[in-house]
């Protein structure tokens, strides 16, 4: 059995939840979200616990039980709690502005870089060097994270570029000097 598959999800109060055979549906106080599982796995709602269920043994079930139930958990957290992850821009005259709803990058090209916001994603700027991105979808948040993040990666010399907070960069010795 799988040990996160088999670990009940507490709903929490304010959180509604529509089960329609493979589509679930989270309703809580920071928005809505709905995703369509697997129809071999069984969900059952019961005494303000959520249970995942799979209905035998064979690898793709096994694979899809703790899937599942991560997903439907990080469901709940996302319309409860909400997601964030934080960026910082390293580098001489790299900044971050925001225009209307638009990030504005500039990050050592020669032209602005916009990034547009999906529905559900916000984006915060406690200062020009620090991006936050916020939103419901764990999922969404993530990737639109790594989209800012690979318009300027990280570089191993010096250490320029758009990285996750906390993100450690490896860095490598530069170009040997002439010998004489």
């Amino acid at each position: 059995m799988s040990r996160i598959g088999r670990k009940p999800i507490q709903i929490p109060n304010g959180v509604n939840i529509d089960l329609d055979k493979t589509t679930i549906t989270i309703k809580g106080p920071k928005g809505t979200l709905s995703r369509e599982l697997h129809k071999d796995m069984k969900i059952t709602i019961e005494d303000n616990v959520i249970l995942v269920e799979r209905p035998s043994d064979n690898k793709l079930h096994r694979a899809l039980h703790g899937t599942t139930r991560s997903v439907i958990a990080n469901m709940v957290n996302g319309v409860t709690e909400g997601y964030a992850k934080s960026l910082e821009l390293v580098g001489v005259g790299y900044r971050a502005n925001k225009t209307g709803e638009k990030l504005v990058l500039n990050v050592g090209y020669s032209h602005p870089v916009e990034i547009v916001p999906e529905n559900g994603i916000d984006f915060e700027l406690p200062s020009n060097t620090k991006i936050i991105v916020k939103g419901i979808d764990k999922e969404l948040v993530g990737a639109t994270a790594a989209k800012i993040r690979s318009v300027r990666e990280p570089e191993p010399y010096k250490g320029k570029g758009i990285k996750y907070e906390g993100e450690r960069i490896i860095r490598k010795e530069g170009k040997a000097g002439k010998k004489k």
